[in-house]
């Protein structure tokens, strides 16, 4: 693989995993931006998403919410997966509120990260605050045939 900047291989990451990740593109999301240690991506709230009470079911807020941590914790190369997380819903989300995942990385050791992520409607209010733990495996994220 040729010799990338920090940021070419935050795109590269993100550009590989976001083409195997079949839940986050069938629920709608977008990566809309990503540097290393941090990943943005949106999502439509819709009427398959809302659950008895009338919001949007905690699972797909806290679905979101782990894709952008995922998305965080891959941009170095090392193949790197959740080991615990914990969410807190502030407010509901209701069907068209257009959300956004920010992941951002607290702290990363050899092996471990901390990962903050905060979800928040197209009002800019707060509607979940989402911690990630990461643990680094074996292996890469981009695939020897997707290397630019």
């Amino acid at each position: 693989m040729a010799e990338m900047s920090p940021q070419q291989l935050a795109e590269a990451c993100a550009d590989a995993m976001f083409a195997r990740d079949t839940a986050s593109r069938e629920l709608g999301m977008t990566l809309t931006a990503v540097t290393p240690g941090q990943a943005t991506l949106t999502m439509t709230i819709t009427a398959a998403m809302i659950q008895g009470h009338g919001s949007c079911h905690g699972g797909y807020l806290f679905t979101l919410a782990d894709s952008a941590f995922a998305f965080a914790c891959n941009t170095y190369d090392l193949a790197t997966v959740g080991a615990g997380c914990s969410i807190d819903y502030l407010r509901g989300a209701r069907e068209g509120d257009r959300l956004t995942a920010q992941a951002v990385e607290r702290s990363r050791g050899n092996r471990t990260g901390v990962y903050d992520v905060t979800l928040t409607n197209q009002h800019g209010e707060t509607i979940a605050l989402f911690r990630g733990k990461s643990y680094q495996v074996r292996g890469h994220v981009i695939q020897p045939e997707q290397a630019p």
